[in-house]
């Protein structure tokens, strides 16, 4: 937030306060914070109207008044874009581009998952054939035309998007980054009618397979997202309400909802910006970091800071929207565990989410998934959900879990084993890929877990990573609400741009990135930021000559040294070639209000409140309720620590202390 913004909501008779809200697939999550102090919220999510389950926990915090009277800031993630991407439930959309080119998607890089298997199943085209519409124009690599766009050709292809009837289109022309008159063109003739979504307004950047899958996913995703936004924004016309992008900044809700693209790690983004804050905290500076809420698991590595990527992926679909560089895949709490047509136990990306959810929910849900082998194995407890909230249902885990068991010829307590053996190597192989694959040791590195679920697999997940140290946030169950608040508001502007670096001339590169930042500039403005507090960085996306992927560095006389020093630890070699600039990236900010931290934790031993007997364990476990923790305690596993919005489960062979903030470190013993 702005200290603009602040000023205005300061002058304001009502209280100040402020309101994170992650709303993923199965919990939406609040974090308040006022004069008073903390207030952590969870409510189940409404994935048909995110929005319904947001209203509800500002009515369950009491803040309807403060909502009225315009007190509030709310900042707001989410994960509804990325659950619809992982379990592919976005609109109904048509892709338009170029005559020749409608199968662009469908071809894509013609690179294989399973590089050696002879006979790869070929991928699920993103947009079915019937739905890929071509224009009789085109541009060449110059932006000149060569083949002119008519008003028959526009009149033809609004008869063909009508008879399909689709919810949104992506309209995806080649060369349209250097001139884009027909993409908007079209735009005019479709925009009454449909959700539009234009190459040239989602990514003006060259690689028109990586353009047009960015142009399709927002279209894929806009009809939902601008939907709950658009309810959000009526339901609270008088507060600042900003949503997280990807990229770690916050933008304005009214400018958001033709941006869903940039919303597709909205909510994981939230998570990485608080554990910067813990970073600080613990002054350590090289984490790995592992949310799994109840749907998606989100990974991230941070060497001093997180990485900017524009080549992240998600369902192994490349998404070139700048984001934090972080690996989601389908495995959360609520993976549903399947048998395939030859008894194959798989888990996941399908989701029981928040409605009927897991079996164990008792809200009509009949499929076993990870939290109900959680369940089954004593490890999650059924009067301690929610802080005892919710009350869970170990019956149904068990009769969900056992309908499975029967076909495999197992029993029940070895399928539960299984299904999170399975689930948590899905999860290490996303750890592999953002640490070893990229040079990394991760034993040089402490593993960082929050999310709702995260705690039940953080000391298995570090064994097998070779790690000997995690750390359990406070309130590392809406960890991702939290960090809402912590974030800067925040435009990522690329512009293609190529020539050798040695030949680009500093003066028109400056120009370029005064056009960019002033762009920028603007954008924040409108949000009520003070011009003297934005803040600009430029920087390149480099290239030795010939290669297809780039590096991306900051603006310098140094830029070229820095390029070969990060493509030599990236990939271990460097090359004689030119170095190229490829993109200029511009990214301008303002800092978000410094906000009171959680009390701190008193010097204090504490007992456990009961010890359980569990299926595996040969020992009784001890329960201990992590509100009552100390500096003093020592806690050896195994044992189980419950709180309000998550529960841990502390493995046999690691001990647990606590720190002055309430972070919870762990140690292989």
């Amino acid at each position: 937030m702005s200290t603009q913004s602040f000023k205005q909501h300061s002058d304001n008779k009502s209280p100040l306060k402020y309101l994170g809200v992650d709303a993923g697939g199965t919990f939406t999550d609040f974090v308040l914070i006022d004069q008073r102090g903390w207030h952590i919220h969870k409510v189940l999510s409404t994935p048909d109207n995110p929005a319904q389950a947001i209203l509800k926990g500002i009515v369950d915090l009491k803040l309807a008044d403060d909502i009225e009277a315009g007190s509030v800031c709310i900042i707001h993630g989410s994960t509804v874009a990325t659950n619809a991407v992982l379990e592919r439930k976005g609109a109904k959309t048509v892709y338009v581009t170029n005559k020749g080119f409608k199968d662009i998607l469908t071809i894509g890089r013609q690179t294989r998952k399973e590089l050696y298997n002879l006979n790869p199943q070929p991928p699920t085209p993103p947009v079915p054939a019937n739905y890929c519409l071509e224009v009789d124009c085109r541009r060449d690599a110059q932006g000149n035309v060569l083949q002119s766009l008519t008003q028959e050709d526009i009149k033809t292809l609004v008869e063909e998007v009508k008879a399909l009837a689709p919810e949104s289109i992506a309209i995806n022309l080649l060369f349209s980054f250097l001139n884009d008159n027909e993409e908007k063109q079209l735009e005019a003739a479709l925009e009454k009618e449909f959700f539009i979504s234009r190459s040239s307004f989602v990514l003006p950047k060259y690689k028109e397979y990586e353009r047009g899958m960015a142009t399709w996913l927002n279209a894929s995703l806009g009809p939902k997202v601008s939907a709950y936004i658009e309810e959000l924004s009526l339901s609270l016309p008088n507060c600042s309400v900003s949503i997280m992008q990807s990229s770690g900044g916050t933008i304005a809700v009214d400018q958001a909802a033709k941006r869903a693209v940039n919303l597709l790690l909205s909510g994981p983004a939230g998570g990485l910006s608080a554990i910067r804050t813990l970073g600080e905290q613990c002054s350590s500076t090289r984490l790995m970091s592992f949310d799994m809420g109840g749907t998606s698991t989100d990974v991230a590595l941070m060497d001093g800071d997180f990485q900017l990527t524009d080549e992240g992926k998600i369902n192994d679909w490349p998404v070139a929207i700048p984001m934090l560089e972080m690996e989601t895949i389908g495995a959360g709490g609520g993976s549903i565990a399947w048998l395939d047509e030859v008894d194959m136990l798989h888990v996941g990306p399908q989701s029981a989410g928040s409605k009927p959810g897991p079996a164990c929910y008792g809200l009509g849900g009949e499929e076993a998934s990870v939290s109900d082998a959680n369940l089954v194995l004593g490890r999650l407890r059924p009067d301690a959900f929610l802080g005892g909230a919710m009350t869970l249902d170990a019956s149904a885990a068990t009769r969900a879990i056992s309908r499975l068991s029967q076909n495999l010829g197992m029993t029940t307590l070895e399928l539960a084993e299984g299904i999170l053996k399975l689930a948590e190597q899905q999860m290490v192989r996303a750890l592999h890929s953002i640490s070893i694959q990229k040079g990394y040791d991760p034993s040089d590195f402490t593993l960082c877990c929050f999310g709702g679920a995260g705690g039940m697999h953080v000391c298995e997940l570090a064994e097998q990573m070779n790690m000997a140290q995690a750390i359990i946030p406070a309130n590392s169950g809406v960890l991702s609400a939290y960090g809402m608040l912590t974030a800067p508001k925040q435009r990522r502007l690329t512009k293609t741009y190529f020539a050798l670096l040695s030949e680009a001339s500093d003066n028109i590169l400056e120009l370029h990135f005064q056009e960019m930042t002033t762009k920028g500039q603007d954008e924040l403005v409108k949000e009520k930021v003070q011009p003297e507090a934005i803040k600009a960085q430029c920087s390149l996306d480099l290239r030795y000559q010939g290669q297809s992927f780039t590096l991306n560095v900051p603006y310098s006389e140094q830029s070229e040294a820095q390029f070969i020093r990060q493509h030599q630890h990236q990939y271990g070699h460097t090359l004689d070639s030119p170095v190229e600039i490829v993109n200029l990236c511009v990214s301008v900010s303002a800092d978000a209000v410094k906000l009171a931290q959680a009390p701190g934790l008193a010097h204090s031993k504490t007992s456990p409140i009961k010890q359980v007997t569990l299926p595996l364990e040969d020992r009784l476990v001890p329960i201990y309720q992590r509100e009552q923790l100390g500096q003093e305690d020592l806690i050896l596993g195994p044992a189980i620590i419950i709180e309000k919005v998550s529960t841990t489960w502390l493995k046999k062979g690691w001990q647990l202390s606590l720190d002055a903030f309430g972070h919870m470190h762990l140690s292989r013993v």
